[in-house]
This record gives structure tokens, C-alpha cells and sequence, in this order.
């Protein structure tokens, strides 16, 4: 089988994500598997549900509601970036540098953003928030879906909304990458922090594949310390399903304060 491999979640820029194509290309080439590096599309749920899957990366909002079935864990990212903490991390809380919002507190009755549903970083962590200030009612005047952290930010910055959640290492990438976007908002908090984003494989590929990229991956960091800086990669930790299960946790408290939606 001509298997597929490919990195869509931290791409901010197309500089960066030639990047992440190299390292990926690095770690494909010292674990010795032979696969095709191919673009992600729009459709990341059908991506990680397919059997020709070796290695990609997904969010563990989806991973613990149902995809969890049809992948397995490589290992997690360790990032050197404000609000990581080993394989952990957080969301900040932003707002419009000029905006008159110090505290999520303060937000009530403003505008919130968010980037997808099935997002960890942008709604989960964001409602667990929301849900002891809310006190079981709505809590801002309106809240849109924007498709992205990216989306999520400028729609911040362009004062379409006042508060969003934003993924730490993205918010960490975009002051790299986009630091004219990144200097018309400023935080006013962090989220409480859960596994990271993982790499995954399809159901079927060897145990001994998935050593040989886990092994691969740590390679790739000390072969290349510079490429590992601009990727602001410090290792990989191998975490297990239940590790994830710290997400469940968080929506569930959510709901039992009365606060099943970002509303």
C-alpha cells in the first residue's frame, strides 16, 4: 500500500508550512517509510479516517468523540512555546488591542469567535471557561464559527468579534510568522491546559512502523536544532488514550455548571 503523509494543523503561513513539509520529509527518510506527502484538504475527518493514513496530526476533541476507533497514537509534540508544559498546552484568551475587556469576566455581553465545533483549543477549553461565569445563561450577545484560529484572530483584530480562544502555539506562531496581526490583540487570560494536538497512523500500520517514526522524530529534532527552533519543537512524548481523556473532563464540567454551547 502507497501510504500518505501530511501535517495540517499549525501551517499559519506558507513559509512555515514549507517547513513542516521538510521536517516531515526529514522524519519520513531516517524512520525508512516510503510515503507520499500530500496536501491536506478541507476534509480532515475523512483524512484521519483513512486506511492509507502513516502519519498526520489531529485535534483531541475529535480523537476522544469517535476517532479514537480508527487511529493510533505516534506521539505528541513537547513545544517551546508560553502556555506548554511538557506535551500539555492551553488556549490564550484574546481580545482588540484598543478593546475595553481586561478579564473573560468582562466579556460578558460581548462578542465571541470561535473556529470550529470539534475544535479543543478554540470552543472546548474556551465553554470549560465561559461555563463558571455564565451561571447557567447565555453569556455573550453573539458568538460566530469562523474556520479557524486564523479566522478566529482576524476577526478579533477587524472588531467583528471581541473575544476568541486561540491555540497557544498557533497564537506562538502567528507572533513569528503574521506579527502585524499578532500586535492588534493582546491577552487577557489563558484556558485550562490538556494533552496536546497528537500525530496519528491508521489503524493497521506495524508496531514496528509506528517505533520507527516515534524513534524518527527525535532524530529529526537533534539532526536539525536550527529547522527544530523555527518549529519551536523540543521533543515528543508518547501519551495513551486515556492521557486524552482530560478533554472529556473539561466539556463535562462545563456541562454539569448548565453550559453545554458557547452562547
Amino acid at each position: 500500500m502507497n501510504r500518505i503523509a501530511t501535517l495540517p494543523m499549525y501551517n499559519v503561513s506558507p513559509a512555515l508550512a514549507a517547513e513542516w513539509r521538510a521536517w516531515l520529509g526529514n522524519v519520513l527518510s531516517l524512520a525508512g517509510a516510503h510515503a507520499s506527502i500530500v496536501e491536506p484538504d478541507d476534509d480532515l475527518h475523512a483524512l484521519w479516517r483513512r486506511s492509507d493514513l502513516l502519519i498526520s496530526q489531529t485535534c483531541g476533541y475529535p480523537l476522544v468523540n469517535g476517532l479514537q476507533q480508527k487511529v493510533q497514537l505516534i506521539a505528541t509534540p513537547q513545544f517551546d512555546v508560553p502556555g506548554c508544559a511538557g506535551a500539555e498546552y492551553s488556549s490564550v484568551l484574546i481580545t482588540r488591542a484598543d478593546a475595553p475587556f481586561d478579564t473573560l469576566a468582562a466579556c460578558r455581553g460581548a462578542r465571541a469567535a470561535y473556529n470550529q465545533d470539534d475544535s479543543n483549543s478554540g470552543m472546548n477549553v474556551f465553554r470549560h471557561a465561559v461555563a463558571p461565569l455564565a451561571q447557567n445563561e447565555r453569556f455573550f450577545a453573539e458568538v460566530i464559527r469562523t474556520g479557524s484560529h486564523l479566522g478566529s484572530l482576524r476577526a478579533v483584530a477587524d472588531n467583528l468579534a471581541d473575544v476568541a480562544a486561540i491555540d497557544c502555539v498557533t497564537f506562538a506562531f502567528v507572533r513569528d510568522e503574521l506579527p502585524e496581526l499578532a500586535e492588534r490583540v493582546r491577552e487577557i487570560g489563558r484556558t485550562a491546559s490538556s494533552p496536546g494536538l497528537p500525530l496519528i497512523a491508521a489503524h493497521d500500520v506495524p508496531q514496528d512502523v509506528i517505533e520507527s517514526l516515534r524513534a524518527a522524530l527525535d532524530e529529526a529534532v537533534a539532526a536539525s536544532p536550527e529547522r527544530a527552533a523555527r518549529l519551536r519543537l523540543k521533543g515528543f512524548a508518547s501519551l495513551s488514550f486515556d492521557d486524552y481523556t482530560r478533554i472529556t473532563e473539561l466539556e463535562n464540567k462545563a456541562r454539569a455548571l448548565g453550559y453545554p454551547r458557547l452562547a
